[in-house]
């Protein structure tokens, strides 16, 4: 009898039944490709997997975690979980910060795997706010992707980040879909999609910037959760709308965030600019200390930490009293606001009229990141002692000379020629030619001496950045641009 044939047709079915056996091991939930876990204080996450096998029995489900240079140390194949009823599920604990990672789950003794893949242990980020946050910046020369940035999109899939990292109409949630002709919100798929990102012009954001210099600077990955939405007011974004779920922007962001575990390291915004009527803007800075307040209290993380974006440029007339009212309402929120910090983009060019341009969206999101990394790593070598930026203090006549006071000035206060964007204003709020020249005061690099061609009247106040489109260009010697501020008395 030829045994040898029996043998390989026994061979092969054996394997064939592994294969069909291993095959049949899914993961269905838990994790997915290039998903980012949010760290916890000891620097490592638990990753829940579940999934099915084809295994009426209870049979031991294995897991591992690999790298590019093999097993991650401590979490080679270990037992997480048993099939039960064709289902398991599993927690993989102490997945340490870092990635890209490979997690491989089996069923014990069947050789074969399923696995999600790209998966990064870091920070997530939350963005929100209107069409600043959202990117309206030109596609060109905009941040490249990093590896150790990912993004949570709006149509809810984990990819490497890019830009635009917002695409509104593809969005899950409905209230980001454009209306059709018929005046319905449609929401873009497939072929009709693709075309329209294949086809954007504007996109670029400052997320991406700040997501990539915060690598740059502490080695930890990030993952961003875009929400923002472009000409959204405050009354948009308002918590009460929270039921409506993905109907309304907080309902919506508050979805996406549970979406993603539940937990992040800190919030961005950049809103404020569809606040500026005369209506709205008296109101402006109670809004948004009670929104602030909300998004931390149904993230139930109380110290939450929150950065955000003085409103810039305008280039318009009308109004000027309200935007500045609102840019007044953000710098005093800051020290009002407990681990907030803010950042100015009075400075920076536009790409249209209202909008940031790439190249100084990089430098938003740089600044945003300066100040993350000096909150939240103030131990972290090379890049401290970090102060946050010029704040004004106070503006004392004396001597022909307006001296104005900074605090929180990293070296010395300078400008890119002529410092320009002080104005001296009457009891009444009129603008006054008084201002002939500036000098940063040779016995105090943080501060200003402003010469005016007389003493201020009685009742005279100061302002930076007067206006919705004025010439700004005061920075410190580590890039960070003093905010738009005023009126301020002169004593």
């Amino acid at each position: 009898m030829e045994l040898k044939p029996i043998f390989a047709a026994i061979s092969a079915c054996t394997l064939l039944c592994a294969a069909s056996f291993a095959a049949d091991i899914q993961i269905s939930g838990g994790a997915v490709d290039r998903q980012v876990f949010q760290r916890g204080t000891d620097n490592r996450a638990d990753v829940k997997l579940e999934g099915t096998a084809d295994d009426a029995g209870a049979r031991r489900v294995e897991a591992r975690v690999t790298t590019a240079k093999g097993a991650v140390s401590g979490l080679k194949w270990h037992a997480v979980g048993t099939v039960n009823n064709g289902k398991w599920s599993g927690t993989i604990k102490g997945v340490p910060t870092g990635g890209p990672y490979t997690i491989e789950v089996r069923v014990a003794g069947v050789p074969a795997t399923a696995a999600v893949k790209e998966v990064l242990v870091g920070d997530l980020w939350v963005l929100g706010g209107q069409s600043n946050m959202q990117g309206v910046g030109d596609l060109v020369d905009a941040e490249p992707p990093d590896p150790q940035v990912h993004s949570f999109d709006l149509a809810d899939n984990w990819v490497i980040a890019k830009e635009p990292l917002h695409v509104l109409v593809g969005a899950t949630d409905r209230v980001h879909w454009p209306r059709n002709k018929e005046k319905i919100a449609e929401r873009y798929t497939g072929e009709k999609l693709a075309k329209y990102v294949a086809n954007l012009q504007k996109g670029a954001g400052l997320g991406l910037p700040f997501a990539a210099e915060m690598v740059r600077r502490t080695g930890v990955p990030v993952g961003l959760v875009p929400c923002a939405h472009g000409g959204t007011s405050m009354d948009q974004w308002s918590p009460a709308l929270k039921d409506q779920g993905g109907d309304s922007l907080y309902g919506g962001m508050l979805r996406r965030f549970q979406a993603v575990g539940g937990k992040v390291t800190g919030m961005l915004w950049y809103q404020g600019e569809s606040d500026s009527s005369p209506k709205a803007s008296p109101l402006f800075q109670d809004k948004f200390e009670k929104l602030v307040a909300a998004i931390r209290a149904d993230f139930k993380q109380p110290d939450l930490p929150f950065y955000y974006v003085q409103i810039g440029r305008f280039v318009n007339k009308g109004g000027e009293a309200g935007w500045n009212l609102v840019q007044e309402a953000q710098r005093k929120a800051e020290s009002r606001i407990a681990r907030s910090g803010m950042v100015a983009a009075i400075d920076m060019d536009l790409d249209d009229l209202i909008h940031v341009g790439t190249p100084d969206l990089k430098l938003l999101g740089q600044r945003m990141a300066k100040l993350a990394t000096t909150d939240l790593f103030p131990s972290l070598k090379g890049y401290g002692p970090f102060q946050r930026g010029p704040r004004p203090v106070s503006a004392i006549y004396r001597d022909g000379a307006v001296r104005v006071a900074f605090s929180n000035v990293n070296g010395k206060l300078k400008a890119a020629g002529r410092i320009a964007g002080f104005s001296i204003h009457n009891a009444s709020g009129e603008p006054l030619a008084s201002i002939y020249k500036i000098r940063v005061d040779p016995a105090d690099p943080s501060a200003l001496l402003l010469y005016t061609v007389s003493k201020p009247p009685e009742g005279a106040v100061l302002h930076y950045g007067y206006g919705k489109d004025p010439y700004c260009n005061l920075r410190d010697e580590a890039d960070m641009g003093a905010p738009v501020f005023g009126p301020m008395p002169i004593q």
